[in-house]
This record gives C-alpha cells, sequence and structure tokens, in this order.
C-alpha cells in the first residue's frame, strides 16, 4: 500500500517546539515594545543648565535602530535553537514508540516471543508497552493452543481412516473373508469418524459469543432427565446407579449445546466410573440469580494436578483411558468447557474425596 506524502512525527514535534519558542520569543519582544519602548520620547529633550539631572537621553528612534537587528538575532538564535532542541527532544521522547514498533514488526514476522520490557516511570509509553506485551503474551499462548489443536485433530482424525484403510485391505487380499463383518467394523470406525468430526465443529465454535443457533429459556432439570434417560442403558450395562435430583433450574441459552453439555458431563461420568457398581448423580438447583448443574460420579482417585487440565482438548489422564467403544478422543470436557463460556458460565472441576470428580456449572439464572 502506497504511503500518502507527509512530515514524521519528529518533525511535526520538531516544529511545534520551535513554533512556541519562535512565539514565546516574539511576545517577549512585544512586551518590551508596549511597556518600555512606547514610553522613550520620540524627539531630544531639552534641559536647563538647573536641572541636577545628568546622562544622555535617547530618542525612541535611536533605540529601535539599535535593538531591532539584535532583536532580529536574538529570533533567529531562537529559530535554530527550537529546531536542533525540538528535534533532539523528540527523538528521545519518541525512542519508546521506536521501540513498540520494532516490536511489532518483529510480531508481524512470527516471532510472537519477542517482549519490550520497558523500564522506567509508569507514563503513558510504559502502560502502551506493558498492555502490547501482554497481547503478544495471549496471542502466542493462543497461536500456540491452536497449533496443539490442530496437529492433535490431525493425529485423531488419522487414526480411523487407518482403521479403515487396513481393514479394506485386508478384505482385498481376502476375498473369503465374511463381508458383513467388515461392513460392520467399517460403519462403527466410520460413526466413530463422524462424532469426532463434529465435535471438533462444535468445539471450534461453540465459545464464540455470536452463536447463530436458536437461543430461549431453557429449564437444565429437564435436559438432565433426557440425558440421563439416553445414557441409561450404558449405565446398566456398566452397572452403575444413575440419578437425576433436584428441581427446575432455568437458564438463557440454547438448547442444542446445553443438552450436548449435560450429554457430555453424564456420558463422561458414566464410562470414567468403578468397572461395576458405580453411581453417577445428576442435581439441579436455583441459588439467587444463578442456576447449578453438579455431576458427581464415583471412581479411581484423581491426582489434583491432574484435574485442571482434564477440560484441554485431547487431554486424558492415564487412569482414565478406555479401550472399548466409548473411549472417545479426549474433547468431551473441553466441548463442555466451551459451551459453559458461550454461555457466559463457569465451569469448577474438583476430585471427589473418595474418588471419582466432581463437576460444578454455573450459568446465569433465565426468566
Amino acid at each position: 500500500m502506497d504511503r500518502a506524502p507527509g512530515l514524521s512525527v519528529r518533525s511535526k514535534l520538531t516544529l511545534s517546539y520551535a513554533g512556541f519558542l519562535m512565539v514565546a520569543g516574539v511576545l517577549l519582544l512585544a512586551a518590551v515594545w508596549l511597556f518600555l519602548l512606547r514610553y522613550v520620547p520620540d524627539r531630544a529633550l531639552i534641559v536647563s543648565a538647573d536641572t541636577p539631572t545628568h546622562g544622555v537621553f535617547p530618542i525612541r528612534s535611536n533605540l529601535l535602530r539599535v535593538f531591532a537587528p539584535r532583536a532580529a538575532a536574538v529570533l533567529a538564535f531562537l529559530l535554530v535553537l527550537g529546531l536542533v532542541g525540538g528535534w533532539i527532544l523528540a527523538g528521545r521522547m519518541l525512542a519508546p514508540l521506536t521501540r513498540i514498533t520494532d516490536a511489532a514488526r518483529t510480531a508481524g514476522n512470527r516471532s510472537l516471543s519477542h517482549r519490550i520490557h520497558m523500564q522506567g516511570r509508569q507514563d503513558e509509553f510504559r502502560e502502551l508497552s506493558d498492555a502490547f506485551d501482554s497481547m503478544l503474551e495471549q496471542l502466542e499462548s493462543h497461536v500456540a493452543e491452536q497449533q496443539r489443536f490442530a496437529a492433535n485433530a490431525s493425529h485423531e482424525l488419522r487414526t480411523p481412516l487407518a482403521i479403515s484403510r487396513t481393514l479394506l485391505d485386508v478384505a482385498r487380499k481376502d476375498p473369503t473373508r465374511d463381508r458383513g463383518e467388515l461392513i460392520e467394523r467399517l460403519y462403527v470406525v466410520n460413526a466413530r469418524a463422524i462424532d469426532l468430526t463434529e465435535a471438533l465443529l462444535l468445539l471450534s465454535h461453540g465459545d464464540r459469543a455470536d452463536l447463530t443457533l436458536t437461543r430461549g429459556s431453557v429449564d437444565l432439570s429437564l435436559l438432565a432427565e433426557e440425558a440421563a434417560e439416553t445414557l441409561l442403558p450404558l449405565a446398566e450395562q456398566r452397572r452403575i446407579t444413575l440419578d437425576v435430583t433436584g428441581g427446575p433450574t432455568r437458564t438463557d441459552g440454547s438448547a442444542e449445546l446445553l443438552l450436548r453439555m449435560v450429554t457430555n458431563l453424564v456420558q463422561n461420568a458414566v464410562v470414567h466410573n468403578l468397572p461395576t457398581g458405580g453411581s453417577v448423580t445428576v442435581h439441579t438447583e436455583e441459588h439467587g440469580d444463578t442456576s447449578l448443574l453438579r455431576v458427581e460420579n464415583t471412581g479411581p482417585r484423581l491426582p489434583p494436578e491432574l484435574v485442571p487440565t482434564l477440560t484441554e482438548p485431547f487431554r486424558r489422564g492415564a487412569d482414565r483411558v478406555r479401550t472399548d467403544e466409548h473411549a472417545g478422543a479426549g474433547l468431551g470436557l473441553a466441548i463442555v468447557h466451551s459451551i459453559v463460556r458461550a454461555h457466559a458460565g463457569t465451569l469448577d472441576l474438583a476430585p471427589g474425596p473418595a474418588g471419582g470428580l466432581l463437576v460444578t456449572v454455573r450459568l446465569p439464572g433465565g426468566r
């Protein structure tokens, strides 16, 4: 893009300094004229011999003839001093801005690790520098997270495709293989790939504030009952007790996303539980202007340092990895976190005192 011709900020500041200095000089000379020279007589005075006053009495024309060249020289000196001093002062004042500009160019070249770390007093440039460093830090973290997410997503999507290719290669080399079994296994692998793709799409768009899905008043207790009814066969298969308690709990938001949130929480609680004889409790209640949803399950003890990382995409604890049909891709709680943020809520995870996980969702109360 072509730049429009014009003076630099340093040149403008220099001219401003010089201009102010010249104006001050002119005003000073004008004050000398108004309050001194105008009272000097314009013609010689005749003093009698008896007057005790002695000395020379200059006239105004002589003073002006002597004063004018000196005044012009002083104004010229002030102009040069204003230009030179203004250029130096402007350079010193704009030096921090130059550092910030260099840092911006460095960041534009994909080097987000650079920081300004400006020292000195807390002035406007220091505040701008600190804000720019904070922005670079957040941007670097966001880019690293996106790169990690893209790499993990590519890895997860490659797995079902590799399995499908292996099954097809085996079928091609062994024409006598049971095609019904092959079709069934391909169907399962393809379903997993579709579910994973939908989860990735939901995770990438779920935390946007401008969701295009329909929003309205939603009762979390009804969503909890619907999710529990859907996952009851899975819970019975694992001999896990699934209970839903609490009363009507309303909030404003997308019914589709909130149902996905509750379903993911309940499914996560069922899957990551005791091998048999475990329990899952889903509780909803209104607490003032806040709507609460709690999902608590039994299970193995979780290390405290592991719990905060469970909402990261593709993050699985070593004790929470499953190898059955509900192993998942480590996106369940990440999607929940994304949906909660989209609804201006908070998500809290805490290890249970006897094992398992306690998940608490706080959303703004509805109408």
